[in-house]
């Protein structure tokens, strides 16, 4: 040949060898680094077609099963089963034909098999297709304490309802329970149709059972929100022993209607002026803690505070898996302020939320990061991951930590949740939030146990007419089934 076509043709095979290496350089990157990507893509219509072909890994608490998945008669597809689901759900949550929530979403790759840190052997099994069998997720939860909750919320008849426990030194949630509940089974079917038609069903009715109330709702504190009013005020220079405005009725600057103590407070403690802070909260004086948030510390105190407690964040459980955001109103509206004080008008907490709080007194001033996954391990039962506990916040000082259990404390002692002495309850906070416009409270209780010594914080809430420390008894159930 000539010169010039050789030039030419060897100039077209190294093109070539270029474009066939880049192909499969290409090839490989995607294979090895896009495809989990790619399966996840609401575009890859495989993604739903293929997820009833893989046998998932199981979700177990206290060595028990809660979720796995069965072969079926054309041994071909995968059936998912719960047991006792309705205890569990907020747990574990479902895996349907469409999408996964609580662990099943946030593990979803663990159980399935295409996560990463399945990868035995190296990147060759990963483009040579080779199926990693879906690994078992491990949870925090305390299989007695959940069950004792779950019945205890039913028992109570009330329309809603949610108990959050968690170990208050490493952040492990151990209870997560709520009413009214759904069965994972009922949407966790390989019909579509079927799936659609359950979800139909759940979804129309009015309490929406699918919605964890432990984590997915928020509502009025009530009187649980003035231990971050307490704390507000030791931070401003106050002590449990500090003189502190009470009196039957508070006024805030600007109009509005004045906040007044219960009407069984007349009489007693919350109509004398001063008193020390530790009575009035142990009496859950309205005008004290109301004054406080409309004037002295003020609004932005009282938001500050909130906000190292965790308030106006959601609360990372998993990765894929948070809380709704609980939140207390920045205003310059003094009325309003001390109207959020009290834990009415616009602020708003999740069960999760308060348990923290409680926590964070609890332990010496420090809110663990919750989490719910204590280990993941492979098939073959090698730990892969485990739980690392972690700050998430420390809005408390360890002296402010102390006297803020002290003030908890006095409640059971002296207090509104005084009917609780003599059982696991160390120390708690009532509240009592009104509803607008409905015949039903929301009752709160918070609190640490057992005596002596307390490591579990617990907060619960039940919908119901009454008061919040018809609640505390459930706290105690609670508490006693961890071991207390």
């Amino acid at each position: 040949m000539r010169p010039g076509i050789d030039r030419a043709l060897g100039a077209t095979w190294v093109v070539a060898l270029v474009m066939t290496v880049a192909l499969l350089a290409n090839v490989t990157y995607v294979q090895g680094f896009q495809a989990q990507d790619l399966r996840d893509s609401s575009l890859n219509a495989r993604r739903l077609l293929d997820r009833n072909k893989v046998e998932r890994g199981t979700i177990v608490a206290d060595g028990q099963r809660l979720a796995w998945s069965e072969l079926t008669s054309d041994d071909r597809t995968y059936q998912r089963h719960y047991a006792d689901s309705k205890i569990f759900s907020p747990v574990t949550g479902y895996f349907s034909p469409f999408t996964q929530t609580g662990l099943e979403g946030a593990e979803n790759h663990f159980l399935d098999g295409s996560d990463a840190r399945l990868a035995t052997t190296n990147l060759v099994d990963k483009l040579i297709g080779k199926k990693i069998p879906g690994g078992t997720v491990e949870t925090t939860i305390n299989v007695k304490a959940q069950r004792a909750a779950y019945e205890a919320l039913q028992a109570t008849g009330a329309r809603r309802a949610a108990a959050v426990a968690i170990d208050a030194e490493t952040g492990a949630i151990l209870v997560m329970a709520s009413t009214p509940s759904y069965d994972a089974n009922d949407v966790s079917v390989l019909s579509g149709d079927k799936a659609q038609a359950a979800f139909k069903e759940l979804n129309s009715e009015p309490l929406k059972p699918l919605l964890d109330k432990a984590t997915g709702e928020v509502y009025p504190p009530g009187s649980t929100f003035k231990t971050i009013v307490a704390s507000t005020a030791l931070n401003a220079g106050k002590s449990e022993d500090s003189q502190v405005r009470a009196g039957r009725s508070y006024q805030a600057p600007g109009g509005g209607q004045p906040i007044n103590n219960d009407a069984g407070d007349i009489g007693g403690e919350c109509d004398q002026n001063p008193i020390p802070l530790i009575d009035a909260y142990a009496q859950s004086c309205n005008t004290t803690f109301a004054y406080m948030g409309g004037q002295s510390p003020g609004n932005a105190a009282v938001r500050a505070q909130a906000q190292k407690f965790g308030f106006g964040d959601r609360i990372k459980i998993e990765d894929g898996m948070s809380a709704a955001p609980s939140s207390f109103p920045a205003t310059d509206q003094p009325v309003l302020s001390a109207l959020g004080s009290i834990g009415q008008g616009s602020t708003v907490a999740t069960p999760l939320q308060m348990a923290l709080v409680a926590a964070g007194v609890l332990n010496d001033g420090k809110i663990m990061k919750p989490y719910l996954v204590d280990k993941l391990r492979a098939s073959s039962g090698t730990v892969v991951d485990q739980a690392h506990q972690d700050v998430l916040a420390r809005p408390l000082t360890s002296d402010q930590a102390g006297q803020m259990r002290d003030l908890m404390e006095a409640v059971v002692k002296k207090g509104t949740g005084k009917t609780l002495q003599g059982t696991s309850v160390l120390g708690g906070k009532t509240g009592t939030a009104d509803v607008a416009n409905a015949s039903y409270n929301d009752r709160w209780f918070i609190g640490f146990g057992p005596r002596p010594d307390a490591k579990y914080a617990v907060a619960v809430m039940t919908e119901k007419d009454g008061y919040g420390i018809e609640s505390g008894p459930i706290a105690a159930k609670i508490i006693d089934a961890l071991g207390g």
